[in-house]
This record gives C-alpha cells, structure tokens and sequence, in this order.
C-alpha cells in the first residue's frame, strides 16, 4: 500500500443523504482518463510505454530464468531476487495492457469488476515489494555484519518462510481493502483521474462513507510504509558503520557491492512512492499522480532488472551460460 493519508483530509467526512442517493443511478463501469488532456503526445506515450513493458517483462523473466536453472544461484540473495521480479511483471502487467489501449483508444472503459481487479493485483504486488525490501535489506545484514553466522541465520527453510509470509501477508491485506472497496457505492461521476484504478481517486468517486476505508489505510500505510521504511533505513545504518569498521579497501569495496544493487533499488522506489504521496493536501495534483505512478509501476520494474544484472557478475555469467549469444 502507498502512502495514502492525504485521503484523511480530502474525502468529505458526511456521507450523502441516502435519499439524494436513491435519485442517482449506481456506476457499473469507469472511465480511465489516462492522458486524454494530452493527445497530442498519444503516439509518444504509446511508444515508450510498449517499450518500458517489453524490457520489465524480457528483464525480469531472464532473471527468473537464471536463478531457476543455475544452482549457483540458489542462495537466499537470488532467491530473494527471483521473488522482486515476480512481483515486478504482476505489478506491470496489471497495468500496461489497459493503459496502453487508453492511449489508442477515444475513451478507455473499465467494468467495475476489471477496476477491482486491478486494484488487487497492483495494490498485491506493490505492497509486497515494499515489504521484499525489507527482507532483502535484512539478508544483506545478516551477511555483512554476522557472515560467520549467515547460514544459519538466513537457512532455506526461514527464507521461505519469509517469502510465503510476505505473499500471504500482502495478499490477506489487500483482500480486505479491495473488499472494503467493493462494498463502496457510486452513482456518478464515474471518471477516474489516473490511468490505472488507485484508492484515493476511487475514494473521491464514492457516493458513500469511506471512513472505515480511510482509518484502513492509514493503519497499512504506518506499516507498509513508515515501519517498512524505518527498518530498512536501520539495517543499512549497521550495514554501513560494519563496512567503515572493515581493515581493508579491498574489504569495504566488496562488502558494499554486495547491497550496492539492493540500496539502488530501495532509493529509486521509496523516492517515486514518497514523491505521490507524501506532501501537502493543498499540493495533491492528478498530474502529480499520474508522473509517480509512472516511476514505480512502469520505470522501477524495468530498471530492477538492469540494475542487478549490471552490476553482478553471477548473474551475467548465469545468463551467458543459459544463453550464449548474450556473451556477444
């Protein structure tokens, strides 16, 4: 879950009368506006959005094609990383297809049931992430500060354990608030501003109360997005005072490269995330909205890929050896 606490102040407190609801006609499909203000750029967008697509999903199935078929990459790092590249195609893939068709298309419809659908997959995929990341700045702690005890620190049977609890976790969670959605009424207007289906422009659409929405919310932002965060900043906090304690030049340079990838990728998706979210009310923007949405459901899943491909030997050499013609 994104950091979604502005909705507090921009969803009215009193819901409707129930009698003017009545008057109303229920909404049973949504329009996406997407970048309909924009048709000028249709043609551009079309063209960079198929392209950050194709290279997310090429991207991400080659790694977890990698690490599938390599045992050397069979240790907690890759095993870790082959669940980052899961997440990343179902979170683009939730996505691109109908926001590709928006932009061909003169107005792009989504059925109730479709935008709920979305919701749940991105808002899956998302949360899980942010909680992965976690995990992963936890693994990179555990063998960089304690490697005499790293084996049995992060065994195979604690890492599944911890993968399945984030999958299981994440997905019990956005069950309940695209339950609580669901349970929303809207009469109309029926127009989305954003080219994906998200909480807070659905919640403005709501012809009903969202309190029990909104104090949901909240609850899952403090955790998925404060306490995440928090965590993470304090393993790489003993990650880095362990690296400047190291003898060596040689010690630190190879200590460090072993998370360098991992903390790219942390900076890049906390900054898309906290640059839509975290700012004043007064500041909300749909464009704003629209730009980070951008950042971390298309450009983070395409550069995850390149970022620990490019920067890990093992990986390339997996890839080499499972395809020959990448050594060209």
């Amino acid at each position: 879950m994104k950091l979604w606490m502005k909705i507090l102040l921009i969803v009215p407190e009193n819901p409707p009368n129930p009698g003017t609801m009545s008057n109303k006609t229920m909404v049973t499909e949504f329009i996406l506006q997407g970048f309909s203000e924009h048709p000028q750029y249709h043609i551009l967008l079309f063209s960079c959005f198929l392209s950050l697509y194709s290279v997310a999903l090429t991207g991400n199935v080659l790694i977890i094609l990698a690490i599938t078929f390599n045992p050397g990459l069979h240790i907690p790092m890759y095993f870790f990383l082959f669940n980052l590249a899961t997440m990343d195609i179902i979170c683009t893939s939730s996505i691109m297809p109908k926001a590709l068709k928006g932009l061909v298309s003169e107005k792009n419809f989504i059925s109730f049931g479709g935008c709920m659908a979305q919701l749940y997959f991105l808002t899956w995929s998302g949360s899980s992430e942010l909680l992965l990341l976690t995990v992963m700045a936890y693994d990179r702690y555990a063998a960089i500060c304690h490697p005499l005890h790293y084996s049995t620190m992060m065994s195979k049977a604690f890492c599944s354990m911890l993968a399945t609890g984030v999958w299981v976790l994440c997905a019990f969670n956005t069950a309940i608030h695209t339950g609580l959605m669901m349970r929303l009424s809207f009469c109309g207007p029926n127009i989305i501003m954003h080219f994906f289906c998200e909480v807070p422009p659905l919640l403005l659409l709501s012809c009903s109360s969202t309190y029990v929405n909104r104090v949901m919310i909240v609850l899952a932002d403090a955790f998925y997005g404060i306490l995440n965060f928090l965590m993470t900043i304090v393993s790489y906090g003993f990650i880095i005072s362990s690296i400047l304690k190291m003898r060596t030049s040689e010690g630190k340079q190879k200590a460090f490269s072993t998370c360098s990838s991992h903390l790219i990728v942390v900076c890049m998706y906390y900054t898309a995330v906290f640059y839509a979210y975290i700012s004043p009310v007064s500041s909300y923007s749909a464009e704003k909205s629209k730009v980070a949405g951008v950042l971390y459901t298309m450009l983070s899943p395409t550069l995850n890929p390149l970022i620990y491909t490019l920067r890990n030997k093992e990986v390339k050499a997996a890839l080499v050896k499972l395809f020959p013609f990448f050594r060209c």
